[in-house]
């Protein structure tokens, strides 16, 4: 309803996970840098991690549709509240397999079959698991045997493990100590500061085909103060802006607008607390790569932004 008032062509501030949106800041560069080489070189294990509403799910959206143009198929896992089972059959569908049989060995075996096939074919097979920090114990076992599939030389299936800060806790607990030395990649997000989020906003309206400054600078200056420069908190602050503003007829958006918004929102008094384990992670670099990939990866992407390590 505010696109015709502020000539715009779309809705610069969706919910949905939408790739053209993703604004490609250093620690975006590098973590997009990192899940990309991370499939395309094989490495078996990539984890990307970040605090709710960081852009996890678009930045692997992102990161998938760069190999469009490539041979890769995918399974996206978004509910990985699910038992041995149901997992390998939700895999092998999202992949067309249709089960011969519902037996864990029965699966396993079809499912290193179709890989081997795909893998004459030269193609990737891609597992994405969304919000991982919520796998059973059980489950991620599990996973971790998958990545026994393989030929003498490649790992037939690449496995992103994607989630909350707390992922990192669970993959640090001794149990899964086998699992965290196969991660060959760590990737991270994090939120704006507050620079950034001028330029993010101004990014999004951009590409939503404005034209004008719709929003002023003292009003993205109290976006980045209620939403912590969390992406997605910055994206519903600015959406409900423009809806008040366009009921208003406001021309522009003022710091006044924002600062409705964020009352009805309950922003100041019930804000979005970031993870002890995220705020133990701030400051250090977004991506880490095992001692033996690090000089590959700055070879395959040369110019990106490293960091420091963390590790």
């Amino acid at each position: 309803m505010y696109k015709n008032f502020y000539k715009l062509q779309s809705s610069p501030f969706g919910t949905s996970p939408d790739p053209r949106f993703l604004y490609m800041m250093p620690h975006t560069r590098e973590a997009l840098a990192c899940l990309e080489y991370g499939i395309s070189a094989r490495k078996g294990f990539t984890v990307l991690t970040g605090e709710v509403g960081t852009g996890k799910t678009t930045l692997l959206r992102r990161a998938l549709s760069s190999f469009s143009s490539r041979r890769v198929s995918t399974a996206f896992v978004f509910n990985p509240r699910l038992d041995t089972l149901d997992f390998l059959e939700f895999v092998m569908t999202d992949f067309g397999i249709v089960p011969e049989t519902r037996t864990k060995s029965g699966m396993l075996l079809q499912l290193n079959r179709w890989l081997i096939e795909r893998f004459r074919m030269e193609e990737t097979c891609v597992v994405v698991v969304d919000e991982a920090q919520n796998l059973s114990w059980e489950l991620l076992e599990e996973i971790r045997l998958l990545t026994n599939l393989e030929t003498s030389s490649e790992k037939l299936l690449q496995i992103v493990l994607s989630g909350q800060p707390e992922l990192e806790e669970k993959l640090r607990h001794p149990s899964v100590r086998q699992l965290r030395q196969r991660v060959s990649l760590w990737c991270r997000t994090q939120s704006l500061s507050e620079s950034q989020t001028h330029a993010y906003v101004a990014e999004r309206l951009r590409i939503a085909g404005s034209r004008e400054e719709i929003f002023s600078s003292d009003a993205l200056d109290l976006v980045h103060r209620y939403s912590r420069g969390i992406p997605r908190i910055i994206n519903l602050l600015c959406e409900h802006s423009l809806i008040v503003g366009y009921v208003e007829q406001a021309p522009q958006i003022t710091p006044a607008i924002v600062e409705g918004v964020a009352v009805e929102l309950e922003l100041e008094t019930q804000p979005f607390y970031i993870s002890s384990a995220a705020m133990d992670s701030r400051g250090t670099r977004q991506s880490h790569l095992g001692s033996r990939d690090a000089d590959s990866f700055r070879t395959t992407f040369n110019g990106e932004p490293t960091g420091r390590q963390d590790r």
